[in-house]
């Protein structure tokens, strides 16, 4: 019971932060302004002024991508935590968001996100699964993979598709400013045909792997014991590795390389609720959802009227963070 409450505490909290973020920018609207605009637009009493406008076509959709982002990145790094039972598992260490990100390149390259994102979208799909296989494979030892040797492959991948990302940019001179943005990760050019291609993924994806939160608690406690109790572990692996990837590469095909939300947001839900993934994914969802609107709302604060580009932001909070894992993995060594 403590649990649900506090469960619904924090949806009540990230609703007030995403109403919060919805007046913080260069044109100053207050809270109760932006409450009414929203009010009136759903009521269909617009008044199309410029406050509106702002308020709907610009911030509204850009909060709704960093909730949705958050949640997203956070559900991708639980699921790889618990199937690789690796404390540092995450989208952006195990270089599937490089992949996705080299996938989404080629595809900005062409100019195909003028066209159909969904394009990006399927590049940056085949980016991270090919990614993910080859840092997978590298790693296996046998039938095991032990952690230190899937960190590194990752972590090696990485380099070697942020490399090729570079090489690109070189040759293709015209696409580096938009490729050099938008890898630093986004979300000022959201808008509500991104928010629509990517929430359904975000959701449904969400849903599938926790109706799989028997299977992932039984595999982080290692295979053997899985096969043991009956999961057909490779079936498993597959689709929950296959799920997390086409969320995340959904999500950088339209907001760039967010890093480090999925290895933060699943290590605080821990702490709140325990390594039970039927409450740990359900709180992984909603604060990584917190934690990405409050990033987005820092990025547009710190150095205002500019601002950062929210994969900065997470990366200072989320790389002394790593850090301090790997301190006490050694210590624990």
């Amino acid at each position: 019971m403590k649990k649900k409450r506090l469960f619904i505490s924090l949806v009540i909290f990230t609703f007030i932060i995403a109403m919060g973020s919805l007046t913080v920018g260069s044109a100053s609207i207050s809270s109760l302004e932006a409450i009414k605009i929203i009010i009136n637009y759903f009521t269909k009493v617009s008044e199309g002024n410029m406050s509106e406008k702002i308020i709907m076509n610009i911030r509204a959709p850009r909060v709704l991508m960093a909730l949705f982002t958050g949640a997203g990145l956070a559900i991708s790094g639980v699921t790889f935590q618990g199937l690789f039972k690796n404390p540092m598992g995450d989208p952006f260490v195990l270089g599937v968001s490089s992949g996705a990100a080299l996938g989404a390149t080629i595809g900005l390259i062409f100019n195909l996100e003028k066209n159909n994102y969904i394009l990006i979208t399927l590049l940056a799909f085949g980016g991270a699964i090919v990614t993910l296989m080859l840092v997978y494979n590298v790693a296996r030892v046998g039938n095991k993979i032990p952690i230190e040797i899937l960190l590194l492959s990752g972590i090696a991948i990485s380099f070697l598709c942020n490399s090729l990302i570079s090489l690109i940019m070189i040759l293709k001179k015209e696409a580096m400013d938009k490729i050099i943005y938008w890898t630093l990760g986004s979300l000022n050019t959201s808008s509500y045909k991104q928010v629509l291609l990517i929430v359904p993924i975000v959701v449904l994806g969400s849903l599938f792997i926790y109706r799989r939160y028997k299977d992932l608690n039984i595999l982080s406690m290692g295979e053997e014991d899985a096969y043991s109790l009956g999961v057909e572990v490779e079936k498993v692996k597959k689709e929950l590795i296959i799920i997390s990837s086409l969320i995340v590469a959904a999500l950088v095909s339209v907001t760039g390389i967010i890093g480090f939300v999925g290895l933060i947001i699943p290590h605080i839900a821990r702490m709140i609720v325990g390594s039970n993934h039927r409450e740990l994914i359900p709180f992984s969802f909603i604060l990584g959802a917190l934690f990405l609107a409050v990033c987005d709302t820092i990025s547009r604060v710190i150095i205002a009227p500019g601002e950062l580009p929210v994969g900065a932001v997470t990366a200072l909070l989320g790389a002394p963070y790593f850090i301090y894992l790997l301190w006490k993995k050694k210590r624990g060594l």
